[in-house]
C-alpha cells in the first residue's frame, strides 16, 4: 500500500501548481483522501478532503483558490492550487482514509512534495 505525491515546486505568489497522488496496492475510489501541508516550524494542517462519493471540504485559507479532485480510473487524486500566495509555502502531504476527517488520523500517508511560493 503506497501513497505518492507529486508536483511540488516553485512558483511566484500569483502562480498555480497542481499536486498529485497516486495509489498503489490498493483501490483509492474506496477512501476518502486528503490533502495536508507542513510549514518550517508549524505543525502539519489539514487543507482539504475529497470523500470516496466525491463530496469536497477545504480550510478556509484555501477556499476559492485550491480545488481537489480525485480520478478513481488512475486511482490518482490531484489538488488544483491557484492564486498560491507565499503563506501557502510548505510541505505538502496527502494522506487515504475510510471517510474525510479534519485531524491526521489518516490510516494512510505518502511522503511530501515541497511547495514554495516567492513573492
Amino acid at each position: 500500500v503506497q501513497l505518492q505525491a507529486s508536483g511540488g515546486g516553485l512558483v511566484q505568489a500569483g502562480g498555480s501548481l497542481r499536486l498529485s497522488c497516486a495509489a498503489s496496492g490498493f483501490a483509492l475510489y474506496h477512501y476518502a483522501i486528503g490533502w495536508f501541508r507542513q510549514a518550517p516550524g508549524k505543525e502539519r494542517e489539514w487543507v482539504s478532503c475529497i470523500s470516496d462519493s466525491g463530496s469536497t471540504y477545504y480550510r478556509d485559507s484555501v477556499t476559492g483558490r485550491f480545488t481537489i479532485s480525485r480520478d478513481n480510473a488512475k486511482n490518482t487524486a490531484y489538488l488544483q492550487m491557484n492564486d498560491l500566495k507565499p503563506e501557502d509555502t510548505a510541505v505538502y502531504y496527502c494522506a487515504a482514509d475510510p471517510i474525510c476527517k479534519g485531524t491526521r488520523e489518516y490510516d494512510y500517508w505518502g511522503q511530501g512534495t515541497l511547495v514554495t511560493v516567492s513573492s
